[in-house]
């Protein structure tokens, strides 16, 4: 069965950064065809559950308090490929809009809800290393 790595949240654990998860009935049900690969990027770099959240700004990952975590963030993300490569995945369902797994816009990092072009770090890291990467607003590209 193919493999095929999905963010942990939407498949129910409870990962994201206010302690809670985003399940996606239809991600859910891809794991009837696929074998699904839960991560967190943010986990594997060993940020807390919950934690405050975080948003992308000047290239760098910043938590609401003016904390730099870009280092957890690219931890994270190493591992994630890590463990799709391990899996011999080349396809990830990443969480739209996550500074971790937003494939077409993040947070503009001023915690004002506005959006914009980018990748999230994850996403980013995946996508320059030929792996595949779709948001969980665009299964029919599966």
């Amino acid at each position: 069965m193919k493999k095929i790595i999905v963010s942990a949240c939407l498949i129910g654990t409870p990962c994201r950064y206010d302690g809670k998860s985003k399940p996606c009935e239809a991600v859910i049900a891809l794991g009837e065809k696929y074998e699904l690969v839960p991560v967190c990027p943010e986990c594997l770099g060993g940020l807390p559950t919950p934690r405050l959240p975080c948003e992308i700004r000047d290239g760098r990952v910043w938590r609401i308090d003016g904390r730099d975590c870009t280092h957890e963030y690219t931890k994270g993300a190493e591992k994630s490929l890590e463990i799709a490569r391990e899996n011999g995945a080349d396809t990830a369902i990443f969480k739209a809009k996550s500074p971790s797994c937003g494939k077409y816009q993040i947070y503009d990092g001023t915690y004002s809800g506005t959006l914009i072009s980018g990748q999230g770090v994850a996403s980013k890291l995946f996508m320059e290393n030929g792996i595949r990467v779709l948001d969980e607003e665009e299964l029919e590209k599966l």
